[in-house]
């Protein structure tokens, strides 16, 4: 409804250009919002005021024009100038139920509105590293990110899912360390885990398993593996915290020294390990990916020094201190970032501008970050290096997720205490918990509670949702248990003659979905659509305790069915987008 009304407005402009009443390269937005009251018809446009500058003439004199331009419509019984320059249309009965029938024969095509015309988009999310389970905070990027590649797909936009694994870098090295302990432990030495190790179960449980596959193939004393280090030392503070760090790096290079060859092995199998029960997870929290990045190829691959070299050949980097840097200041951050070390070792960020030129470099169009809240500093200087390397810092954006809380309190690996995404999932649902976590703003903090979600109530959002699908799904399954049949092509006939206004209003509302994913698609914002297929539910709900379905009469009948049946696929549709299932059973 929407795209014809667009299209005579276009025509409307035509003509007046052809009129010389409107300059021939004017090209104004055209712009069509539903009215809030049924007074003023049923949608509305500024387009004359937006047009009068440009045409020097005053808007309303404009809109006149505009009006008596407006090619005719079956689908327009009416338009009005209001205000300033308004221009409101009243739609015919018929036009009203449009997006019904549109639903009932091709809600593929109706839910598909073009926005992405074909752009190319890598959406990397979640990217947890591979140190231990993914907790409930990285559930809520996985379920955006999963969302938001579902909703850009459905909008004409080519979506690449990528998952970053820091498998390199000083994380991994602890990791390493932490289970190669555990595995002494299970070898029968008696160990001290340091503070700043992982000393969760998981990485004992790891240990155990190294030791049950290899045997003592790895073992050395733990006297030789502690000998003439720095102290471990307790307490909390800024120097206290420095000096474990001091101890953790000497006994990570002690741990490297011993093993040799061996060491790489050690940290692969923990590393393999916990991405082994990251991708279980993801697979049970229905989120896929199209490729796993490892971090390592970056560096083995020659990608790092391509990235460094090309930075050189653009003169954005320069030495100092014996360390290579890269001038951000001049592109937007605070100051200026190390890439190599002064012992020639590349930092964390080199590996990050490393791996966002070979994205641009796979030909992406446009590049989308989901990154916990805390990198939000981070994006200055990335944003920075693309367009050192490319030019195009603007086809890079960054979606922040802010932090969830549950009853269970804060989380964390460093103290072993922490609520994994799978335990969210077995106590709240994989339905409850996608569709909790998209209820709001990714850059919203969230408060997820576990009861609200575990209840089969109207007071929850999802239950609410699904209940309603299945209310339909049941109708029509009394109805066949009554000996009669759904007539779609006589409902639709008949949805005009309907007499309660509910049922226009509820078709309003299933008109304006693909209006809704449009908006969520631009704005990279999933949560509209959990905020409109809530409202959809309600009205569907008033309107079926209102009214009764399965009446007497066919031609009634048919009609309110094609509106309900309707109303079930796009609850499906939306729901499916979402990454929860629509039972036809509850």
């Amino acid at each position: 409804m929407k795209t014809q009304l667009e299209s005579l407005l276009a025509q409307a402009l035509d003509t007046l250009k052809s009129q010389s009443l409107l300059p021939a390269d004017a090209q104004p937005a055209i712009q069509l919002d539903r009215t809030r009251d049924k007074a003023h018809g049923d949608w509305a446009t500024n387009l004359a005021l937006v047009s009068a500058k440009a045409a020097g003439r005053k808007p309303r004199e404009l809109a006149e024009a505009l009006v008596a331009a407006l090619p005719a419509s079956p689908i327009v019984t009416k338009v009005e100038i209001a205000g300033p320059g308004f221009i409101n249309f009243f739609l015919s009965s018929d036009s009203r139920f449009e997006s019904v029938r549109q639903i009932l024969t091709d809600i593929a095509t109706f839910a598909a509105p073009n926005v992405g015309k074909g752009e190319k988009v890598l959406l990397e999310f979640v990217s947890a590293n591979p140190t231990g389970p993914m907790h409930v905070g990285h559930g809520r990027g996985a379920a955006y990110g999963s969302a938001l590649a579902n909703l850009l797909s459905a909008t004409g936009h080519e979506v690449h899912r990528e998952y970053y694994i820091n498998d390199a870098g000083r994380q991994a090295d602890v990791l390493a360390v932490s289970v190669y302990l555990r595995y002494l432990e299970a070898c029968g030495e008696s160990v001290k885990i340091p503070s700043r190790a992982y000393p969760a179960d998981y990485v004992k449980v790891c240990g155990t398993d190294l030791f049950n596959a290899e045997g003592r193939r790895y073992h050395r004393a733990y006297a030789d593996v502690t000998q003439g280090l720095p102290d471990d030392p307790d307490g909390e503070g800024d120097a206290i915290k420095a000096q474990k760090e001091i101890y953790l790096d000497a006994i990570i290079e002690r741990v490297r020294s011993l093993l040799g060859d061996d060491y790489r092995r050690v940290q692969d199998f923990g590393l393999s390990a916990q991405m082994t029960d990251i991708r279980a997870t993801l697979d049970a929290f229905n989120v896929q990916f199209d490729r796993f990045f490892s971090e390592r190829t970056l560096a083995e691959g020659g990608a790092i020094g391509k990235a460094l070299d090309r930075l050189r050949e653009r003169g954005h980097v320069y030495e100092k201190d014996g360390a290579l840097w890269l001038a951000t200041s001049k592109l937007g951050d605070e100051k200026d970032r190390v890439l190599v070390r002064e012992n020639g070792m590349h930092t964390y960020f080199a590996a990050d501008v490393a791996y966002h030129l070979d994205k641009l470099d796979r030909g992406f169009d446009s590049l989308i970050d989901v990154w916990g809240a805390d990198h939000h500093g981070y994006i200055a200087r990335v944003r920075a290096a693309i367009e050192a390397l490319t030019g195009q810092g603007d086809r890079f954006h960054v979606a922040l997720i802010q932090f969830v809380t549950l009853s269970s309190g804060r989380m964390g690996k460093r103290s072993g205490n922490f609520v994994t995404l799978k335990q969210l999932i077995e106590e709240a649902g994989n339905d409850a918990t996608r569709f909790f976590y998209l209820t709001r703003s990714p850059d919203q903090h969230l408060e997820f509670d576990i009861d609200l979600a575990r209840s089969q109530t109207a007071d929850n959002p999802v239950y609410y949702l699904q209940y309603a699908h299945a209310r339909v799904c049941s109708m029509l399954r009394e109805l066949n248990e009554r000996g009669n049949a759904f007539d779609q092509d006589d409902g639709l006939a008949a949805l005009a003659d309907l007499p309660e206004p509910a049922a226009a209003e509820l078709a309003k509302r299933l008109g304006s979905w693909p209006e809704t994913l449009a908006s969520a698609a631009r704005n990279k914002a999933p949560q509209q659509l959990t905020n409109a297929l809530r409202d959809i539910a309600q009205e569907f709900h008033a309107y079926y305790n209102a009214h009764k379905i399965l009446v007497d009469d066919a031609r009634t009948r048919n009609a309110r069915l094609a509106l309900c049946v309707a109303v079930k696929m796009v609850i499906a549709n939306g729901l499916a987008l979402l990454g929860v299932s629509a039972p036809d059973r509850m």
